[in-house]
Formats: C-alpha cells, sequence, structure tokens
C-alpha cells in the first residue's frame, strides 16, 4: 500500500506589531494547523522586512543571541542598546533606532541640530570586537541629521573645521566641516561587509532630503531645516573631495537623517531593500525546497502591503518555487485585494472574531490566529478531497 505524503507547509510571517513576535505568530499557526492535520510538518521561519521586528526575527532564525551594550543617546547621555549575533557568530543585526532613535527622546529634546549618530558607531564597533565578518543595519525611526559623521567619529574618522580642530557631533556643527581625516578609520572595517536595510529612496539633500522631508518630525523648525540641508551640502562637498565618493544624489543616501550616505561613504556600507536583505540572512528559498504550501501574515494587510512589506517578499519567493501562498492577519484594510496581484493567493483576517476593546488584542489576538490557522488547515483537507 502506497504511503500518504505529508503535507508540509512553510510558516513565515512577520511579527504582529505590539502583540507577537515572528517566531510567536509562526509558532501559533503551527499549533492551529496541527490541530486539523496532526500529521503535518512545519518549517517555521522568522522573517521581517527590516522594520520594527527584524533584528529579533533574525535572531531567532539563525539561533543567536541578543548582545548589550552602553552607547551614548543621540543627545550623548549614555542608554542600553541590544544587538543580535547570529547563531554562527559571524553576523551582527542592529537598529540604529537604539542608540540614535527618536523614541529616546522626549518631544522637548527633540533637535536635529544637537543629535548625533554617535551611538550607532559604538554599536559597530561592539560587533566588530565579537568578531562580527558582516553587519546588517537597520536605519529607520532616527532622531538624527548628521549624515552619519557621528557614527563615523566613534570609528576613528575626524571631522575638521578649517583651523583643524575637531568639530562636535551634531548636525548643527557640520556648516563648520572643512576637511576630513580618514586615517584614524578602524582597520577592521576592510574586512567587513556591511549591508543598510533602507526602504525609502530620498537623496541627501533638496525637496526631497534628509532635512527637508524628515527635519521637522525630529523637531526641527523652518530655519533649521534650511541649514541642516546646506549643512548636509557642505558634507556631501567635502566627502566626495576627501573620501572620493559622492553621495549627494543616490537614492537612499538621505536616509536617517544622511545617515545612509554616511555608511556608504565611511564604511563600504551597501543599501538594499530590507525584505531582500532579511529573506538573503534567513535563506527562505532555500528553507522553502519541498514545502506544498507557504502561510505567511502581518498585523495589518493592505495595499500598501504589496511595496516591500514581508507577505509580498515571502509571496515572491514562494511563487519562483510554484508554491501556493495564504496571509493570515490580524485586520484587512483598504486596497487589501492588491495583493492578489503580487503572488498570495488567498488571505484572512483574525479580527472578524470579537474584539470588544481595543486593550484586549495582545490577550486575545494569540488564540484567534491560532484559531484561523485551525480553519485554514480544515479548508486545506477538505479541498484535498476534492477533484477539481
Amino acid at each position: 500500500m502506497k504511503k500518504k505524503k505529508r503535507l508540509k507547509v512553510g510558516i513565515a510571517p512577520d511579527s504582529f506589531k505590539g502583540t507577537l513576535s515572528s517566531l510567536e505568530a509562526a509558532t501559533l499557526i503551527e499549533r492551529g494547523l496541527k490541530k486539523a492535520i496532526p500529521d503535518v510538518i512545519c518549517v517555521k521561519i522568522p522573517v521581517a522586512d527590516g522594520g520594527e521586528g527584524t533584528v529579533q526575527a533574525l535572531v531567532e532564525a539563525t539561533g543567536g543571541k541578543f548582545v548589550r551594550r552602553s552607547v551614548a543617546g543621540p543627545l550623548g547621555k549614555k542608554v542600553r542598546a541590544k544587538f543580535g549575533i547570529s547563531g554562527d557568530g559571524n553576523t551582527a543585526i542592529m537598529e540604529m533606532a537604539e542608540a540614535s532613535g527618536l523614541a529616546l527622546l522626549k518631544p522637548a529634546e527633540r533637535n536635529p541640530l544637537k543629535t548625533s549618530t554617535y551611538g550607532t558607531g559604538e554599536l559597530i564597533k561592539a560587533a566588530l570586537d565579537l568578531g562580527a565578518r558582516k553587519i546588517l543595519i537597520g536605519i529607520g525611526g532616527s532622531a538624527t541629521n548628521d549624515c552619519g559623521t557621528g557614527m563615523a567619529r566613534a570609528l576613528g574618522v575626524k571631522f575638521l573645521d578649517s583651523k583643524g580642530r575637531s568639530i562636535k557631533d551634531c548636525g548643527g556643527a557640520l556648516k563648520y566641516l572643512d576637511r576630513i581625516d580618514m586615517s584614524g578609520l578602524d582597520e577592521r572595517l576592510k574586512e567587513v561587509q556591511i549591508e543598510v536595510a533602507c526602504d525609502v529612496d530620498n537623496p541627501l539633500t533638496g525637496p526631497r532630503g534628509a532635512a527637508q522631508v524628515y527635519g521637522p518630525q525630529k523637531g526641527a523648525s523652518p530655519a533649521m531645516v534650511d541649514q541642516l540641508d546646506e549643512s548636509l551640502k557642505n558634507t556631501a562637498r567635502i566627502i566626495k573631495r576627501d573620501v572620493g565618493i559622492d553621495i549627494l544624489r543616490v537614492p537612499g543616501s538621505g536616509a536617517a537623517g544622511g545617515l545612509g550616505g554616511g555608511l556608504m561613504a565611511f564604511t563600504g556600507g551597501v543599501l538594499r531593500p530590507g525584505i531582500d536583505i532579511v529573506m538573503d540572512a534567513v535563506q527562505l528559498a532555500r528553507r522553502f525546497k519541498g514545502c506544498d504550501l507557504v502561510i505567511t501574515g502581518e498585523g495589518s494587510m493592505d495595499g500598501q502591503t504589496v511595496y516591500g512589506k514581508t507577505p509580498a517578499g515571502v509571496a515572491k519567493i514562494a511563487k519562483k518555487q510554484g508554491l501556493p501562498v495564504i496571509a493570515i492577519c490580524g485586520r484587512l484594510g483598504k486596497g487589501v485585494q492588491k495583493v492578489l496581484k503580487i503572488g498570495i493567493d488567498a488571505y484572512t483576517a483574525t479580527l472578524e472574531f470579537s474584539i470588544k476593546k481595543e486593550e484586549d488584542i495582545p490577550k486575545l489576538g494569540p488564540v484567534f490566529i491560532e484559531r484561523k490557522a485551525e480553519q485554514v488547515g480544515r479548508i486545506l483537507k477538505i479541498g484535498s478531497k476534492l477533484k477539481m
């Protein structure tokens, strides 16, 4: 008698913001599926799109660990920041927001003339000290507009005024920048690959640049925005002259107050879409081999999901292997039908179950995700019996 083939499902959801990590969501989906199909084989792969939850997803996916260090915050005050190290110890995964993020400041403290990315440089140095050969860094949520000069100074670069004196670590001091001395740059950076998760294409300056687009949300007045924009132009000019790299109009160079451009110029960093970095890091294509179906998901799925969000990236890779894709989400929003055009074959939401209060979502959401996954499993069983 021929042995029945067991269903094999790749489970690769994003985190459900404020409720579940990617791994927790995958575990609940697995649990629900097994209630309906006890012998199902589940391959759980925590994933993310380079935004919130990315570090945790990659640490969990690689069997890694978290490391904590005391570093300078955006205004120089010490903060405890964490980053991840992959299971093999070769890759560090970090978010600049841990050291230089807007969330670290009270609203009254926000001032991009005064904030610095120095602490981000300290995190990179800590990763080098641990022997990392590759560094993945997300640069969303910044409080800064210093073109990554603070980060670079922490790694040994000198930024000097016309009299040869070091300038301060902040966006406001860049107008005094006259010369960059790269001779003290940490030698270990030559042996390390740095990938920057960057999902915006803003140039460094101008109407779509770092200061004019993002400066106001970081506390900049209109006058400050103009000053910061001019300072970034000056910085780009000197980087081109002294470092030999032109970052002025490179798409993404304006991300995180110019940190995108700074990482390119001072560390040799490569800007890539966050979703691509994550999918490569977790070897998603390889882990989907032999699967019959893929289940993905996120907290809220809508028309924006098609633009580089986790389910879109998962579906793209699944479709290259001819795999059907189902998305289980917390809620569905406007334009969600667009996901059907990018490889997601069906989607469903947990909030069709009754939740009376918003504050009940963290408690009841996990229950409903498991319940929804069980329903999906039962539908799959029915489908396997149909001859269509």
